[in-house]
């Protein structure tokens, strides 16, 4: 899990930490414009650092991503990469699960509860 973390930040993250759903060089989806990074992605990847014990990183990706927030606190479901202004369908409910659940997860972790095993993770493997 933690490798294909790493994978994602290495080849779908931008300059600011922000995940691609996929490379948009690649023009896989077939549309004409841009793509931008996609925050339900960018929290995922949180929700998983969280999820193996990377808290940290999770926090900073987490972050990152919240930083685009609007005045009244909702999110697209695009971030573009180069003016960090918020894109595509707005207001996203998929880029607010994605918050929650990833909220929750760094929660978690923060707090010393391991997923997996139910347990505090001092007491993990």
């Amino acid at each position: 899990m933690l490798a294909t973390a790493d994978a994602i930040i290495e080849r779908l993250a931008d300059t600011r930490g922000l995940v691609y759903r996929y490379q948009p060089d690649t023009g896989v989806d077939g549309l004409d414009g841009n793509e931008g990074t996609f925050l339900p992605c960018t929290f995922w990847l949180a929700q998983v650092l969280a999820a193996g014990v990377r808290s940290g990183e999770a926090r900073e990706v987490f972050e990152r991503a919240v930083s685009h927030i609007n005045d009244v606190g909702l999110f697209a479901e695009e971030i573009d990469s180069k003016t960090g202004e918020q894109l595509g369908n707005f207001s996203q409910a998929f880029s607010h699960v994605g918050l929650i659940n990833a909220a929750w997860a760094i929660d978690q972790a923060e707090s010393g509860y391991h997923a997996h095993k139910g347990t505090p993770a001092e007491n993990a493997p």
